[in-house]
């Protein structure tokens, strides 16, 4: 196998580690972390979508705002979870969570892990993209910090609804891009079987995001994924998260929103 062969093979290992069925979701992180969480439902305007969950909770005897993207274990609480792909309701809910933690002045916990956005008819005619684009704006403008971790998969969009934030964390084997790698070989090459070309080239992994500066921190797991010892990744992922946090509440509001502004001016500068 060329070098370029076996760089795309070691890639697309990532991409199948990131996507593990065994791999630990947001609701384990969350019984693991916090203490108190009470999650919080609908979206006051259509309906409740179970893809997303979130609601106040009790971290280090501070409370924050959890908002994180759910997958299913089951069969049916894939179906149920829809994947981990939302709705527009789903965002909307999101919405509501951000502007309840800004007025209490609660630090938000983002939990990436999502292929994407929910593609149907749908969610198109309730208008995802508009719910999407409200909830960068509200996370940009947000007066309290915001840690963003990617738990497993972070895709295009559907992952941007809840990823915006003051650091940007991932687990060291999942991955982050502006496409999952089935849609990025369909969309260049009308080719699915290209997947493993795409996830090359998307630069999607932990290590290459952190290369690039759109990382923070990788935060490591136990050998072989985070699957093979939940206790040890929450673990790491705990320590993270409050490191980076204590990091943020020493900032006043003026310098928090100005630096969040720089962080996302200066991607793709150089």
């Amino acid at each position: 196998m060329t070098d370029n062969g076996s760089l795309a093979a070691a890639t697309w290992a990532q991409v199948e580690l990131a996507r593990h069925p065994d791999r630990p979701y947001a609701l384990d992180y969350i019984h693991a972390l916090f203490s108190n969480f009470f999650e919080l439902h609908g979206d006051r305007l259509y309906g409740d979508d179970h893809a997303i969950i979130g609601g106040p909770a009790a971290f280090d005897h501070r409370t924050v705002m959890v908002i994180a993207q759910q997958k299913g274990r089951t069969t049916a609480e894939r179906a149920m979870r829809n994947f981990g792909m939302a709705n527009p309701e789903g965002y909307r809910k999101a919405l509501r969570l951000i502007r309840q933690a800004e007025r209490f002045q609660f630090p938000i916990f983002a939990f990436v892990d999502t292929s994407g956005a929910f593609p149907g008819a749908g969610a198109e005619e309730r208008g995802i993209a508009w719910a999407i684009a409200e909830n960068l704006v509200a996370l940009a403008q947000a007066r309290v910090p915001i840690v963003t971790l990617v738990i497993g998969e972070g895709g295009s969009g559907g992952a941007l609804g809840i990823g915006v934030g003051d650091r940007l964390l991932m687990m060291e084997h999942s991955i982050y891009s502006v496409a999952m790698p089935e849609a990025c070989a369909s969309i260049l090459w009308r080719d699915i079987a290209r997947k493993v070309e795409a996830a090359e080239a998307l630069k999607l992994t932990a290590a290459d995001l952190k290369r690039m500066g759109l990382a923070d921190e990788i935060v490591p797991e136990p050998a072989g994924g985070a699957q093979t010892d939940y206790g040890v990744a929450a673990d790491a992922a705990g320590a993270a998260l409050r490191r980076h946090l204590g990091e943020l509440e020493g900032l006043d509001v003026d310098q928090l929103l100005e630096q969040r502004y720089q962080r996302y001016r200066r991607i793709g500068a150089s």
